[in-house]
């Protein structure tokens, strides 16, 4: 009787048992799913009239080189905003394991970083229709020697299928795609592949990096980006996939129908257009580029360097109390920080000056950086000093540039305009900008309160534009 009742029990211990098994598996792949804390659709957007974009601070996405900002990601979300009539701003966000919980925090509209499309990100965000497609490839480093090395030898030296991974360790980001890669291939092999977690700050090309440097084993990164970083670091093998294809995509929050609606039709059209092969290839295959970029000291995942000039900058914005980066960001309008740089109306330096200006602060040589910097900021702090009765130092700093770029004397004539017509006179933004423009035509530049003419109002107002923009990204990338 004992024996017959054992044989009847075993069956559901074995049920049991499996259930259980199968229960503990699935308990480290089921994710929360994190839910909008706000509603901002396309309408509310437009209304703001700014598009706040989340990205990382990487080689591919997001970054500074030669006091321009570049990415693969930026240049489509600056196409994306013109298409949209919007303003765009840049969330650098540095932990990358926050990107989705800030998104539905209301923090930024649209989550725009090379993010894989997985089942599990799905459950908190709505993904756009893929950008590109790429597979997941092992980094690893190869002897030090490599290059002597016979070829086989060589082979031997390295990892040539996924499944001499078991019982290795793979240092990845946790909670990233590449992650959940490495949970899944251990399954998939019967074994178990160890991860040793990195920090959310580190990008993927940081963690290359540290490949190539041998201060890591291995890691796993997109095929496309570990394809651009070995061209810089040839000791890199990029040669084992570890994974089939995947999805690329920008994500939205889930209460975000319209805006994902928006993205979607125009990525549809723009990935039609050469302009975005020339961008994608610009950042993932044209690895001569890449390699200048990686060399330069100017290059922000380098150093916090904007131009060889930074130190003189910092110097002479001292002396008039501007943020030295805004004063660079006014100098890369000027020339591009080429201090040979001159125009067709004999401005010249890095800061432009006129010839009779030049004589008026005492620059000898135009071409000399010391000399240009020292007597344009001097230039600046006069025609800050004419603006004294606008209190508003933000303001104030606008009027002191577009006066800088078209003349004093234009922007006062700009001033009075606003005045005749019931504006604020005293404020720049969508006042003073906007009869800058209108000097460009007859019937306001032949008004009685006007004294000095016609002037191509279209030039400082974006002048004033584009640095403020330009100076926002420093500010993302440069320590004051």
């Amino acid at each position: 009787m004992q024996l017959k009742l054992s044989w009847f029990i075993v069956p559901f211990l074995v049920l049991f048992l499996f259930l259980f098994t199968n229960c503990e598996k699935s308990k480290k792949t089921v994710t929360i799913a994190e839910e909008p804390a706000l509603k901002r659709d396309l309408e509310a957007i437009k209304k703001d009239g700014k598009l706040k974009a989340l990205t990382v601070y990487s080689a591919t996405s997001y970054f500074l080189y030669r006091g321009q900002p570049m990415g693969y990601e930026y240049e489509l979300l600056k196409r994306f905003a013109e298409h949209l009539d919007l303003e765009l701003e840049m969330v650098v966000v540095k932990d990358l394991d926050e990107l989705i919980t800030k998104l539905n925090q209301g923090e930024g509209d649209i989550l725009a970083h090379g993010l894989a499309i997985t089942g599990n990100r799905k459950e908190s965000v709505s993904f756009t229709n893929y950008l590109y497609l790429t597979k997941q490839v092992l980094v690893q480093k190869k002897p030090d020697n490599w290059r002597s090395m016979h070829w086989h030898k060589l082979e031997n030296a390295l990892i040539q299928d996924a499944i001499e991974l078991l019982q290795d360790t793979v240092s990845i980001r946790e909670g990233s795609s590449y992650s959940e890669r490495i949970i899944n291939l251990s399954d998939e092999l019967g074994g178990k592949i160890h991860i040793e977690k990195l920090p959310g700050e580190m990008a993927t090309d940081e963690i290359i990096k540290q490949v190539a440097q041998g201060n890591i084993k291995y890691t796993v990164a997109d095929n496309n980006i570990a394809r651009i970083m070995a061209s810089y670091y040839p000791i890199l093998d990029i040669q084992v996939p570890v994974s089939f294809s995947q999805r690329i995509g920008w994500a939205t929050r889930k209460n975000s129908p319209e805006l994902l609606k928006a993205t979607n039709l125009w990525l549809e059209d723009f990935r039609k257009e050469v302009d975005y092969n020339v961008i994608y290839n610009k950042y993932f295959k044209n690895k001569k580029n890449f390699r200048r970029r990686v060399k330069s000291d100017f290059y922000s995942l380098n150093k916090e360097e904007i131009s060889p000039y930074d130190e003189l900058i910092q110097k002479h914005a001292e002396k008039i109390d501007w943020d030295w980066r805004l004063v660079a960001s006014l100098i890369y309008q000027e020339s591009r920080f080429d201090p040979n740089n001159s125009s067709w109306a004999n401005a010249k330096g890095l800061m432009q000056l006129m010839p009779k200006t030049a004589e008026e602060l005492g620059v000898q040589d135009r071409s000399d950086p010391s000399q240009s910097i020292s007597g344009g900021t001097k230039y600046l702090n006069q025609i800050w000093n004419k603006f004294e009765k606008i209190e508003d130092s933000i303001q104030r700093t606008k009027f002191t540039m577009a006066s800088y770029n078209c003349g004093l004397y234009h922007v006062k004539d700009a001033q009075n305009l606003a005045t005749k017509r019931g504006l604020d006179a005293t404020v720049w933004d969508d006042n003073v900008e906007d009869m800058i423009l209108a000097l460009s035509l007859p019937k306001n530049y032949n008004n009685p309160v006007i004294k000095y003419g016609y002037v191509r109002g279209i030039e400082p107002y974006n002048y004033v534009n584009q640095i403020f923009e330009r100076y926002a990204h420093y500010t993302q990338f440069i320590e004051e």
